[in-house]
């Protein structure tokens, strides 16, 4: 869960983003006053941002915690491709993940195992690039490589309309609850432009601060 810490790990780009927001959009001048003293912080290994994003797809927050803290008891609290490999796949079914889900974990362990993927290249690598190499990869699709952007390199100005909990967020405080299209989503995101990330944060946070994790 991303949460207060030391101005230290504050985003550089956070301040002058948060300032952006509050002039450009309504509910953002709401929302982000309370919650100042609160941040996108860094977040673990490349590895381990991914794997959990794959343990996280298509459940609920709580439940993928759940398994994650189960998956940790087998493979270490800080697992690397290595001891991820050399973890037996019943094992990782036994602490909740799917077969599917297994499946997808070895096979992201092997990519970094086999220097098939260049994490270090990702940083000088624009959003895009970086998207289409981790959708390489079995098991990752846009939303997950979207995660990676916002929450392990910290990218100013993703925008994840994929993401549940954002249209969620955007449903309730700009259309009474109404359900909202992806298209509806864009529209009001524009104006967040170009700290996209920033403003998804906020919105997440307004949730619940459970929400908000790597």
């Amino acid at each position: 869960m991303q949460s207060a810490a030391v101005n230290a790990d504050k985003p550089l780009f956070w301040d002058e983003a948060s300032a952006h927001l509050m002039k450009r959009d309504r509910i953002l001048r709401k929302l982000i006053p309370g919650l100042n003293s609160e941040w996108l912080l860094p977040t673990a290994t490349p590895f381990i941002t991914l794997a959990r994003a794959i343990v996280g797809q298509q459940v609920s927050v709580k439940a993928a915690d759940s398994v994650w803290a189960r998956v940790l008891e087998q493979c270490g609290r800080r697992p690397t491709p290595a001891t991820m490999l050399q973890t037996d796949a019943q094992l990782l079914r036994e602490a909740g993940l799917s077969k599917r889900k297994t499946e997808y974990i070895h096979d992201l362990a092997r990519h970094f195992a086999e220097k098939k993927i260049r994490p270090a290249a990702w940083n000088d690598m624009d959003d895009e690039a970086v998207v289409a190499e981790l959708c390489a990869i079995r098991g990752i699709g846009r939303w997950t490589a979207e995660m990676f952007l916002i929450f392990n390199l910290q990218r100013p100005d993703v925008l994840p309309l994929d993401d549940v909990g954002l249209l969620k967020a955007i449903s309730l405080h700009y259309f009474s609850g109404e359900p909202v299209s992806r298209f509806e989503a864009r529209e009001v995101a524009q104006a967040w432009a170009p700290w996209r990330t920033v403003a998804t944060w906020y919105l997440w946070r307004s949730l619940d601060a459970a929400a908000i994790r790597a």
